[in-house]
């Protein structure tokens, strides 16, 4: 069940953004010995310019003018021969918009003090705005300078100068604005065909009816204008866009279409609905979190988020999150220490359906509970949300804080992807230095518990975030699946805000940076937004022909853990903590119910990627394992290779060593089944790649089991050794049957089991030894 609601978007204008195009700071010894000066301009890829040259009328003044482009022989009178110029031509095929000119000048004390901006358009007739001597912007976005084609010069002329030596210098500028593609030609669908063709980056494109992208196809445009009728973006299909959309019709985009404008100016405009619709995740339970961010402008909570729970709605307060040393809570008690929870519990904060949903954050909700479990069908259920208005394109930015009270916390942040469009995880993390290296997203598959990290009473667990970091790969979260390098639509995510980001500002112990997202960063392949964190299941998987090296390593039980680590071998790791850039560790560890993580010597963190570098392996590396389990009741985990990648891996086994049991087991070939007590093991497992041998009889030839009448089972040992004790477990973990063996027993007969029962037996010999195994009497 879900509840769509349209919202009429009305637009009658759009705002102009614009960026450098062409600007030069004019530094050096004496930039006026050249006419024109082109050194250390920046340049549009997409236009020419002549560089900051001088009119006929001037001439460089002697000696060295450092840092300016400087000019004598200025008239007292205005001089139609004195002047600085500026020549920009559009390549072939674009256009140029202004938005503005920057500039900052100098006069001496006998030069000129009165000045003037004008352009080729009128054989420099009119002024242009005002201009100063010392500087300013003048305003360029009148429509006279949008749309340029061809090449047009600007001219900055002074006059007033009391002396023929009096200089002028212009010392630093900057043309803003955008260059943008002609639309060649133009295309038009009548519902039914196209009458140019089909449609291209290079043309306008005219929607006059329905176009489904799952009947016809995916297409990229200069311009889109709907007329009438409804484009529907279907799953794995995508409509992009180089500059504006005038939607007069309706646009849907499915849970994984894609809809991407390229320009950052680009336009929105019309009177028609815009719908995105986004699918979650499978859930089992109405209480399983979604991470969200709005696609749209200006869509609320109560729109965006219509099904979501009453009260179950949240955002993130980084600057409030305060996870200190040491504490005294209220009751005298000395807190123990840093543990990833906020100290006073305001972090996540409640969010009313009035809110407007803003560009970049990211919010949390559940669906509603009479809605979830009225739905028809079995578990697991999946719910679609539709968000409706315009879409946001462009440069976005959102603020990031750290709580500096503390400097050894995790600065979290939650964020998310602005656009209806998946993004580029790298490009991400290249635009912006201040987050620290990882994405986490939540892929819930734990139920909540009394013993799970948190400050409620009941805490999801910490471990089924997947995570993303930029150097080294991702690792799956709850559900099993290993994230794609792109972040989908309307995904919320966390970061950290780096302790070693230079903040924007600071007030009391709070710094705040920010994040951005850009328009360079969407992408529209099919496979990008399809990702959202659907249930799987996990095989192994090799990827062949890659210079690093990387193994993903599975924990699972019979119970329903799933936990992942990976370890990869990349240029510029070390074998030492290189922060999250390479080294990402789990979220919080010492609470979730079990774990599985990497061991980097010297450091007491739990990594869930750890980055070593390419040279440190050979058939002598050894790569250590943690694990952590709070399950009390009889458990059955399984070690297992997810997913491997480079030749390495590929050409040498893979042992797993447990030092418990002393025994070396080929991972390569088949999966490590193990028991274990409550506790945290740091040195029970490693990996290696030559085999030490087995010191000790292998499990599945100490303990045998076999059927007796009677529905009798026998338990006996190959090797003679004696058994100690023999417990029978239910499969919820109650106790049935806890026997001891004679000092010299070699087998045991447990007899009355019941048929088509699942058991778990826990035996132990009297070396020590204990094995698990599950029993079905059939």
């Amino acid at each position: 069940m879900k509840r769509i609601f349209s919202v009429v978007i009305f637009f009658t204008c759009a705002i102009i953004y614009g960026q450098s195009i062409f600007s030069n700071d004019i530094t050096g010894t004496n930039p006026a010995a050249s006419d024109p000066y082109t050194t250390g301009q920046v340049v549009d890829a997409n236009i020419t310019v002549s560089g900051i040259g001088r009119g006929t009328g001037l001439i460089a003044p002697p000696g060295n003018t450092a840092d300016r482009y400087n000019a004598r022989t200025w008239e007292n009178v205005f001089d139609a021969d004195d002047y600085f110029y500026f020549t920009i031509t559009p390549n072939s095929g674009y256009q140029i918009n202004f938005t503005s000119f920057f500039y900052t000048g100098q006069s001496s004390a006998q030069g000129p003090v009165s000045a003037a901006f004008r352009s080729s358009l009128d054989v420099y007739t009119a002024n242009i705005g005002t201009s100063s001597i010392a500087g300013t912007t003048i305003d360029l976005s009148a429509s006279s300078y949008q749309n340029i084609t061809g090449s047009i010069t600007f001219r900055f002329y002074a006059w007033g100068a009391s002396n023929g030596n009096g200089t002028f210098s212009i010392n630093d500028f900057i043309f803003n604005g955008t260059v943008t593609p002609i639309c060649a030609s133009t295309t038009t669908w009548d519902g039914a065909s196209w009458d140019n063709d089909d449609p291209n980056i290079n043309k306008a494109v005219i929607l006059n009816g329905n176009y489904s992208t799952s009947l016809q196809a995916s297409f990229s445009a200069c311009s889109l204008t709907i007329n009438s009728g409804t484009l529907t973006i279907a799953n794995g299909d995508y409509v992009e866009v180089q500059r504006d959309l005038v939607a007069n019709g309706n646009i849907i985009v499915n849970p994984e279409g894609a809809f991407v404008q390229i320009n950052d100016d680009g336009a929105v405009s019309g009177t028609g609905t815009i719908t995105v619709e986004k699918q979650t995740a499978p859930a089992n339970n109405w209480y399983e979190y979604t991470y969200w961010s709005s696609p749209v402008v200006a869509t609320t909570i109560a729109d965006g988020l219509s099904d979501a729970q009453t009260g179950r709605v949240f955002k993130y307060a980084a600057q409030s999150f305060l996870d200190a040393t040491k504490e005294t809570n209220n009751n005298g008690a000395t807190d123990p220490g840093q543990d990833d929870i906020d100290d006073d519990g305001n972090d996540w904060q409640a969010v009313s359906g009035a809110a407007v949903m803003q560009p970049g954050m990211g919010y949390a909700s559940t669906h509603d509970e009479f809605i979830f479990n009225s739905s028809p069908g079995g578990l697991p259920r999946q719910f679609i949300y539709t968000f409706n208005g315009v879409f946001n394109n462009g440069d976005i930015t959102v603020p990031l804080y750290r709580n500096d009270f503390e400097l050894n916390d995790k600065n979290w942040n939650f964020i998310g992807n602005p656009y209806p469009s998946a993004i580029d995880v790298d490009a991400f993390f290249s635009a912006n230095p201040d987050v620290d290296g990882a994405i986490y997203l939540w892929s819930q598959n734990t139920p909540p518990s009394a013993t799970a990290n948190g400050n409620q009473v009941l805490n999801f667990s910490d471990s089924d975030y997947a995570i993303i970091n930029s150097g080294v790969g991702e690792t799956a979260g709850g559900d099993g699946v290993i994230p794609n390098r792109f972040i989908p639509s309307c995904q919320g995510f966390f970061v950290m805000y780096s302790d070693s980001a230079t903040p924007i500002s600071t007030v009391g112990d709070i710094s705040e940076g920010s994040v951005t997202f850009s328009n360079s960063m969407r992408v529209k392949e099919a496979t990008d937004n399809s990702q959202f964190f659907k249930t799987a299941n996990p095989k192994k998987q090799i990827v062949n022909s890659q210079a690093d090296n990387k193994l993903w390593i599975n924990l699972t039980s019979d119970n329903g853990v799933f936990n992942q680590a990976l370890i990869g071998y990349v240029d510029g790791a070390t074998k030492h903590d290189d922060g999250t850039r390479y080294d990402a560790t789990k979220v919080f560890a010492s609470k979730s119910s079990s774990v599985l993580y990497s061991i980097i010597k010297g450091s007491d963190k739990k990594y869930a990627i750890q980055g070593k570098n390419t040279k440190d392996l050979s058939v002598n590396e050894k790569i250590q394992l943690g694990f952590s389990t709070t399950i009390s009741v009889p458990t059955l985990y399984t070690l297992s290779i997810a997913k491997l990648q480079g030749q390495f891996l590929e050409e040498n086994t893979i042992y797993l060593r447990d030092k418990i049991l002393r025994k070396a087991h080929d991972l390569s070939a088949s999966e490590y089944t193990f028991t274990s007590e409550i506790g945290e093991f740091k040195n029970r497992f490693e990996i290696v790649f030559k085999s030490l041998g087995n010191s000790s009889p292998s499990e599945e030839r100490s303990v045998n089991i076999s059927k007796a009448y009677n529905y009798a089972m026998v338990f006996s040992t190959a090797d003679k050794s004696d058994i100690k004790s023999v417990k029978v477990y239910d499969f919820y973990g109650s106790l049935l049957y806890s026997l001891k063996g004679n000092s010299s027993s070699e087998t045991y007969t447990l007899s009355k089991l019941k048929p088509n029962t699942v058991y778990i037996a826990k035996v132990e010999l009297s070396n020590g030894l204990v094995y698990t195994k599950k029993i079905v009497r059939e």
